[in-house]
C-alpha cells in the first residue's frame, strides 16, 4: 500500500458511494445517540461527547473497513494462488492486487471521513442554540438528513422514494427513543 497509489485513487470518479452513504448514516445516528445520551450535561459536554464520539467512530470505521476489506482480499488472493499458481505470494506482486489494496485504503478513508462528517450534524445546533432548543433542532436536522439519504438510496435502488426516506427516518426515531430512555434511566 503506497501513498502514491492511494493518492492516485482519490478522484471524483473513484468515490465509492456505498462507503460514503454508510459513513454518513453511521456518523449521524451514532452521534445523535451520544448527543441525546449526554443531554443531561452541560453544552460543552454534549459537544465534546458528540465530536469525540464521531471522531472515534470515524477512525474505527477506517480501521474496520481497512482490516475487513483487506482480509477478504487476502482470502481471495490466497484461494486464487492455490487454484491457479504454484508459488504462494506471486499475486501480491501484480499491479491488479496493488490497485485493489489501494482502493481498499481509499474506501476505508471515505467511510471514516464520511462518518466523522456525519457525526457533526447532530452536534451543530449546540454550538448556536440553547440546550433545550438545540436537542430538538438536532433531532429534526438529523431526521431530515436521514430522509434525504434514504431518498437518495431509493433513487439508486429504484424504490419508492418516500418509503425509502421514511425507513431511514424510522431508524433515527428508534435511536432517539432508545437514547432518551437510556439518558432518563441513568
Amino acid at each position: 500500500m503506497s501513498l502514491k497509489g492511494i493518492l492516485s485513487h482519490i478522484r471524483l470518479e473513484n468515490l465509492d458511494i456505498r462507503y460514503i452513504l454508510r459513513g454518513l448514516i453511521d456518523g449521524s445516528l451514532s452521534s445523535l445517540g451520544v448527543v441525546i445520551g449526554a443531554s443531561g450535561g452541560d453544552i460543552s459536554i454534549i459537544i465534546a461527547a458528540g465530536v469525540g464520539g464521531g471522531v472515534a467512530n470515524g477512525i474505527s470505521n477506517i480501521l474496520g473497513a481497512l482490516t475487513a476489506e483487506r482480509a477478504v482480499l487476502e482470502g481471495k488472493r490466497a484461494y486464487q494462488e492455490k487454484v491457479l499458481l504454484q508459488n504462494e505470494g506471486s499475486l501480491k506482486k501484480s499491479s491488479f492486487y496493488q490497485k485493489a489494496i489501494d482502493k481498499t485504503a481509499v474506501s476505508g478513508m471515505q467511510d471514516g471521513f464520511a462518518t466523522a462528517f456525519g457525526s457533526i450534524i447532530p452536534v451543530m445546533p449546540f454550538l448556536f442554540l440553547e440546550k433545550s432548543i438545540a436537542i430538538i433542532v438536532s433531532i429534526v436536522i438529523t431526521l431530515f438528513i436521514l430522509f434525504a439519504l434514504g431518498v437518495f438510496i431509493g433513487k439508486i435502488s429504484h424504490e419508492n422514494l418516500k418509503i425509502a426516506g421514511l425507513k431511514m427516518v424510522i431508524g433515527g426515531v428508534i435511536v432517539a427513543i432508545i437514547s432518551f430512555a437510556i439518558e432518563r434511566v441513568i
